[in-house]
């Protein structure tokens, strides 16, 4: 392999965007109207093309036989390096969209600092991305407002998704010993750095909504190690599917 630690932190974003996408594909048909059932689709539609971009360019960095196909959908559970937050159930549509601003307002933050990695490929991908994001940022902060400063009901919902969500907020802030290598060439982010503005914009939203900030202090880790919370296996099953039962499918 050309450049391991290169790959490895492509996957760490890309794993992300697929596993999300994944995930939000699932309410497709079963959105509360209409309209938001198309929105809901079109963004996992973007994240899938995402991954698609990025992991055309692990599959060249990997060389071999590898394709961005096998990437996707031919590795093991352990190998998939996501974090926790991105695989929870779509428990109801609160929760549906608690998971997705939570990861919007990190993901822009991401994008904005990877538009300037010192890799084109990168860079051009976070610049392309960003547009997408940003309209994924607006659509779930929209929501998350409307559901919280709405009725009783839609405000219990809501509040309850982010108080289940809260505790897979700080794992998206860890690196790996590939990102630190990636950070020190000027390649990969310093996520640790968007930490407190990451808060400071989900608090700034959440007040908007009057809904409370978390104050639990506990969170968990483990995706970007390998170590996946017990929904992973269940995503993977669909999503591998068709590819391990009819090998060499393409997208």
């Amino acid at each position: 392999m050309k450049n391991k630690d290169l790959y490895n932190y492509i996957l760490g974003i890309a794993d992300n965007t697929l596993i999300l996408g994944q995930r939000l594909g699932e309410l497709c048909g079963h959105g509360p109207s209409l309209e938001t059932d198309i929105a809901c689709t079109n963004i996992s539609l973007d994240l899938l093309g995402q991954t698609r971009s990025y992991f055309q360019y692990a599959a060249k960095l990997k060389g071999e036989d590898a394709t961005e196909d096998t990437i996707a959908f031919l590795r093991t559970e352990r190998q998939y390096v996501n974090v926790l937050l991105v695989e929870q159930p779509n428990i109801d549509f609160a929760h549906t969209i608690g998971k997705q601003f939570l990861f919007d307002v990190y993901h822009y933050l991401l994008l904005e600092k990877l538009q300037h990695s010192k890799d084109v490929n990168l860079s051009a991908i976070a610049h392309k991305s960003i547009k997408e994001v940003s309209y994924h940022q607006r659509f779930s902060s929209d929501w998350v407002k409307r559901l919280g400063d709405g009725t009783d009901e839609s405000k219990t919902r809501m509040q309850d998704a982010i108080n289940d969500l809260w505790r897979y907020t700080d794992e998206l802030f860890h690196t790996t010993a590939s990102d630190e290598a990636m950070i020190a060439q000027g390649i990969g982010v310093d996520v640790k750095e968007l930490k407190t503005s990451y808060y400071e914009r989900v608090s700034a939203i959440l007040d908007l909504a009057k809904l409370d900030i978390p104050e639990s202090k506990w969170f968990q880790e483990g995706g970007k190690k390998g170590i996946h919370t017990e929904h992973m296996g269940y995503i993977l099953s669909d999503m591998q599917y068709m590819q391990r039962t009819y090998p060499n499918m393409t997208w």
